[in-house]
């Protein structure tokens, strides 16, 4: 089968491009003249030149395949306008240059966001009936993503997949969380714990892979999730335990992180670069619970997460090493 990915050079979209090859797949990549090809110069994929901000460079490389994952996605911006145009306007281009030159698409698979649907109102993880309320302008505009895919579910076999936080070797985000619990601190974000949904790499992509593989998943939503939220502080001990280090908490003020975003904001505004700690990250870091439920993916797809973690973080840790980040 072939099949065509966005965001393949990201840390997702190249763990399922090396996925798609295994189970022998033909996968086309859309790549731009800037991106860094890393993590798939070794893999035996085509890469397709074009940008999803101008639909006719997408037509030839979409026009002849049988299955669409969009990965790609705007996780650190500058602007609310500059959300919108990445997650939104790119996925519309997607789908109308779908809609206008494959009418013999057999999926077309999109990667929201646990964040278009907000924080959980407790650590009772939400599921797919939650009316979405995102408080960010990324999860406004994954949501604005999901609404559009879902007008044209009549038009395109669509699937929405939405993972939480995302974890795994090449994954840049978590990492500076990695990087001060190893010189042992545990970080308390206002003084106490908070709730989050996690998952390995790995174990999305198995999940978004059995998602295209099911008829009965054509048209619906899933959280792609592990079993149980986890207390930052208990993923802060695990990564000491692989450590084999000792950590103590720190209470990090909401205040102290504001003028951390205030400062970062103001460098990024002469770098013109995004900032990594933003208010708008700030305002996801200070929700109490961020859960979701695999109920749903369980019961239509049969899909588990099986990596554990311990496991999970050990082979993260191990990466990082490797590759000097840690």
């Amino acid at each position: 089968m072939k099949v065509f990915i966005t965001g393949a050079t990201g840390f997702v979209g190249s763990f399922l491009a090396e996925s798609l090859l295994e189970k022998k797949h033909s996968v086309r990549c859309l790549v731009r003249k800037q991106s860094n090809l890393r993590w798939i110069a070794d893999l035996d994929v085509e890469c397709y030149y074009g940008t999803l901000s101008d639909i006719k460079s997408l037509y030839k490389g979409i026009e002849d395949v049988d299955m669409v994952f969009h990965v790609a996605g705007l996780t650190k911006a500058r602007t609310e306008q500059e959300y919108f145009e990445a997650n939104y306007i790119g996925t519309k281009n997607l789908v109308d240059a779908i809609i206008k030159v494959n009418n013999k698409l057999q999926r077309f698979i999109y990667i929201s966001s646990q964040t278009s649907t907000g924080p959980s109102p407790s650590i009772i993880p939400i599921d797919e009936n939650y009316t979405p309320n995102p408080i960010t302008y990324y999860g406004k505009s994954k949501l604005a993503g999901e609404k559009y895919v879902l007008e044209n579910k009549n038009k395109l076999p669509v699937t929405i997949l939405r993972p939480p936080a995302v974890y795994g070797p090449r994954d840049s985000d978590i990492l500076e969380f990695f990087r001060t619990v190893k010189n042992g601190i545990i970080p308390q974000l206002g003084g106490k714990d908070k709730y989050l949904s996690l998952i390995h790499v790995k174990d999305l992509v198995r999940g978004i892979i059995r998602a295209s593989e099911l008829k009965k998943a054509v048209g619906k939503t899933y959280f792609i999730t592990s079993p149980k939220p986890y207390p930052w502080s208990e993923i802060a001990k695990t990564t000491l335990k692989v450590l084999n280090k000792r950590g103590f908490k720190v209470p990090v003020p909401l205040a102290l992180m504001k003028g951390v975003a205030l400062v970062s904001e103001g460098i990024s505004s002469f770098t013109k670069k995004p900032a990594l700690v933003n208010f708008q990250k700030v305002i996801d870091m200070e929700q109490d619970y961020w859960t979701c439920s695999p109920d749903r993916a369980k019961k239509d797809l049969d899909f588990e997460a099986k990596i554990s973690l311990e496991d999970g973080i050990r082979e993260t840790i191990a990466w990082y090493k490797e590759y000097k980040w840690l």
